[in-house]
């Protein structure tokens, strides 16, 4: 005899989120926002929207860090919130600070490569966390250190680029100017992104506090 298969309750997915992934969600939200404020500053030239799109990466930041406490307090955590926190970051520490450096007028072919080559490493970074977390873990099941530096530490270059903006170091008038390399532009402050993004994937570690 077959047993009736029960239709799945109205918003369903939304029903086994715990609180911690709200605040997950809100890191992505976060920096989507960031996103639109440089598209905002693209076409307004209003230096402003880069401070915004600089203090959602902040705030998103925020969200981060109280995600994984609140998860810790309430001793609830999902595979589904992990794989959240993971895509939340992407967006808010990797391809946010990259485009908010495009929007700021490391716009030369080389620049777009280090930039993506900055997101890519930011996406193995958490692609190697996720596969290896168990495996760094300690008897506890907490994982005790970092292998490489983690994706949020991309704050430090968002906070470099508020202060370029302040400073009216934008756009054409970058730190360290621009150089041509076979006809293509390199800006060369562009190369941090390159530095940072290279950590990412290093074998360094990082105690986990």
């Amino acid at each position: 005899m077959n047993t009736p298969q029960v239709a799945p309750k109205r918003f369903s997915m939304i029903r086994e989120f715990h609180l911690a992934d709200w605040f997950t969600l809100g890191n992505a939200f976060c920096g989507v926002g960031a996103l639109f404020s440089v598209m905002s500053y693209l076409e307004t030239s209003n230096v402003v929207h880069v401070y915004f799109a600089c203090a959602l990466v902040l705030a998103a930041l925020i969200f981060d860090v109280l995600d994984g406490r609140i998860a810790r307090w309430r001793q609830k955590s999902s595979a589904m919130g992990r794989e959240l926190d993971s895509l939340a970051d992407v967006i808010s520490f990797g391809v946010a600070p990259a485009i908010i450096a495009y929007g700021c007028g490391m716009q030369g072919l080389y620049d777009r490569i280090v930039l993506a080559y900055f997101v890519a490493c930011g996406v193995s970074r958490l692609a190697r966390y996720n596969v290896t977390a168990e495996t760094l873990s300690g008897d506890d099941g907490k994982v005790k250190y970092f292998e490489g530096t983690p994706i949020p530490t991309s704050i430090v270059l968002v906070g470099l680029l508020a202060l370029a903006g302040a400073m009216g170091a934008v756009r054409e008038h970058l730190w360290f100017g621009k150089v041509l390399i076979g006809g293509f532009t390199l800006h060369p402050l562009v190369l941090v992104f390159a530095v940072s993004g290279s950590l990412m994937i290093s074998r360094i570690k990082i105690p986990k506090f």
